[in-house]
């Protein structure tokens, strides 16, 4: 294409006026950025030129050419079951009618995928552990959907079906019977289809604008919103695994659910795309995790952060290394976890990325930085402007000059990260729903006019243009006329002997300003809390402003299907004993400890001191 000459001519021009100084400070880095930004580039003429032939080459053409010229090649592995890519090509054949997906990780998912693409119909991708009022939000009312789901999942939606039915929406179970009055059983229907692909023509005015599938964000500050995802951004995310250097004889384990982007557009999707093969696991297990890596003989895991601290809290076994576990790929492991990792279980490639399912655009650490999620790429930043600007936290916006604009933070400063909405960075939104949509759209940015996309999250680049999540707006809270960053507290509070698990916020406090810490906490199994130990450690780790005020002991701690923390309602329950059964403590600077808040110490006795 002309498009490739030309990018290479306007890189060479650029190199050319990069000053000998400036070059000097890039460097070693310099041929890392360069040799990335052409593997970027190439990546996305890839997806452009497929998706501009008549009609345009998706992702479910690509997983059919795969089919047309390895049908025999495993696909999905699941428990005993092997799937070729012959076996999905297939059974989605004759699944090819249905909407709306109400599913847990199993094969299912991937041929009711494959089969609404091949009728062009865009599926809404629902997260199947939600319920009542969360699970009424998330089936869509901006289409007439008919909605699949497991038997096994009866309870759910008898809860729902009146008001389902009441709105026109279709429900089946996708099973050999139905255990509910109404709703009928589709997989025998599914049996009886024949296997020959549905005709080409429903599929004939896919664009790359076309909207593919619908994926609901995670809802860790209120009720998940649904992301559109077109054809085009499908194919980009598709590709991350193969620019982090997914092969065909790669065997991919995730255990990530497939109702979110990561399990299925990064793991799943990107199989899809060179043709490699899945393990697909229905749930995360911390003990059968390796187990199943021998068994299957992997070679790539998926992650998220907190899994892979579940495996370093795990016993130290002698077999540790023994694997062949050559890359992992995912995002939000922190350094400690990250190092540790690589230390117990041997020196595996981590490709940590950073990005949003609405986001239009991320970061990808290709240098393997430890603790980064990435690095900003002066020359992949051309075509994909973005920048940190300061914000105001406590007041919940970005700091203006006298102008109206935002202000770029510095190096070493943290900043709300932006991305400039352009047409090779669009920004779709969510379905349904306009006013959502607008409120991620920040203007006037960095002049006027112009229209950038609020990611919501505090990231950091340092002086080497590496980027550090720091944490998301709203969980980071002010305390003391300073900024609390809860990542970088529980992070900090991890390393404690007796705590397992750790999610930190900010609570409002009667007669002070901002809000002061509290941490929720689960204990190591047979361990007990140990005030005087926790404020020592705390006293020499975190800055007064940092350590929390409260501690809260809990038997398990709230989190969403990617391993997302919830504070939503541990920040509205606060630290009120007639609203907590759990046991609270409280930092107590003359005993140098952290004491039980009894029942009788009102919340008008507990003194906090701004």
């Amino acid at each position: 294409m002309a498009v490739l000459p030309a990018l290479l001519a306007l890189l060479a021009v650029l190199l050319a006026l990069v000053p000998l100084a400036t070059a000097a400070r890039l460097v070693p880095f310099l041929w890392q950025d360069l040799a990335f930004f052409g593997t970027m580039a190439r990546s996305a003429l890839r997806c452009r030129r497929r998706m501009a032939t008549k009609p345009a080459t998706t992702l479910l053409d690509v997983f059919r050419q795969h089919a047309r010229l390895r049908p025999r090649h495993p696909l999905l592995l699941f428990q005993d079951q092997v799937l070729t890519f012959e076996d999905v090509e297939r059974r989605s054949n004759r699944a090819a009618w249905t909407v709306a997906v109400f599913l847990p990780n199993e094969p299912a998912y991937l041929w009711t995928w494959l089969a609404l693409a091949k009728l062009g119909c865009p599926m809404a991708c629902l997260n199947c552990n939600v319920r009542g009022r969360a699970l009424r939000a998330q089936v869509p009312r901006w289409a007439h959907p008919v909605s699949v789901c497991p038997a096994e999942l009866r309870e759910a939606v008898e809860e729902v079906l009146p008001e389902l039915r009441r709105a026109g929406i279709a429900v089946f179970y996708l099973s050999e019977a139905s255990p509910t009055a109404g709703v009928e059983a589709l997989l025998p229907h599914i049996e009886a289809s024949p296997e020959e692909p549905p005709p080409a023509g429903h599929r004939a005015g896919v664009t790359p604008e076309t909207k593919a599938m619908y994926i609901y964000t995670s809802g860790t500050t209120g009720l998940p919103k649904a992301a559109v995802i077109t054809e085009m951004k499908m194919m980009m995310v598709a590709s991350l695994a193969r620019i982090c250097g997914l092969r065909p004889d790669d065997v991919v384990y995730t255990t990530l659910p497939l109702y979110h982007s990561a399990g299925l557009l990064v793991g799943l999707g990107g199989c899809l795309d060179v043709g490699a093969t899945c393990v697909l696991r229905s749930k995360f297990s911390a003990s059968q995790f390796w187990p199943d890596c021998r068994r299957y003989n992997v070679s790539v895991i998926q992650y998220v952060g907190e899994l892979m601290r579940y495996l370093c809290n795990t016993p130290k076994r002698a077999d540790d290394r023994d694997h062949g576990v050559r890359m992992a790929l995912g995002n939000g492991m922190r350094a400690e976890v990250w190092k540790e990792f690589l230390r117990r279980f041997g020196p595996v490639a981590v490709w940590e990325f950073y990005g949003a399912t609405e986001g239009n655009a991320g970061f990808i650490n290709y240098t393997g930085k430890v603790g980064a999620v990435g690095r900003a790429n002066r020359f992949i930043k051309l075509f994909a402007p973005f920048e940190l600007i300061r914000y105001n936290v406590e007041q919940d916006e970005p700091v203006r000059d006298q102008r109206g604009l935002c202000i770029p933070a510095k190096p070493g400063e943290t900043g709300l990260l932006v991305v400039k909405i352009t047409k090779n960075t669009p920004f779709h939104g969510y379905a349904g729903d306009a006013q959502k949509t607008q409120k991620k759209i920040l203007r006037d940015v960095l002049a006027k006019g112009d229209a950038f996309f609020n990611s919501g999250d505090l990231l950091m680049m340092d002086t080497e243009r590496f980027v550090y999540f720091q944490d998301r707006v709203g969980d980071t809270f002010r305390w003391k006329g300073e900024n609390v960053a809860t990542t970088e507290v529980e992070a900090t509070l991890g390393l404690v002997s007796f705590i397992q698990e750790v999610n930190v916020y900010g609570v409002a406090v009667p007669g002070c300003e901002g809000r002061c810490g509290m941490a929720a906490v689960r204990l190591k199994d047979g361990a007990a809390f140990d005030g005087d130990q926790l404020f020592a450690f705390t006293q020499d780790t975190l800055p007064a402003y940092a350590a929390p005020r409260f501690i809260r002991i809990q038997e398990a701690l709230e989190v969403t299907g990617t391993f997302k923390q919830c504070k939503n309602r541990l920040v509205q329950e606060g630290f009120d004993p007639n609203l907590i059964r759990d046991q609270l403590f409280l930092r107590d600077a003359a005993r140098r400890s952290y004491v039980p808040l009894s029942v009788w110490r009102t919340l008008g006795l507990v003194e906090i001191k701004p």
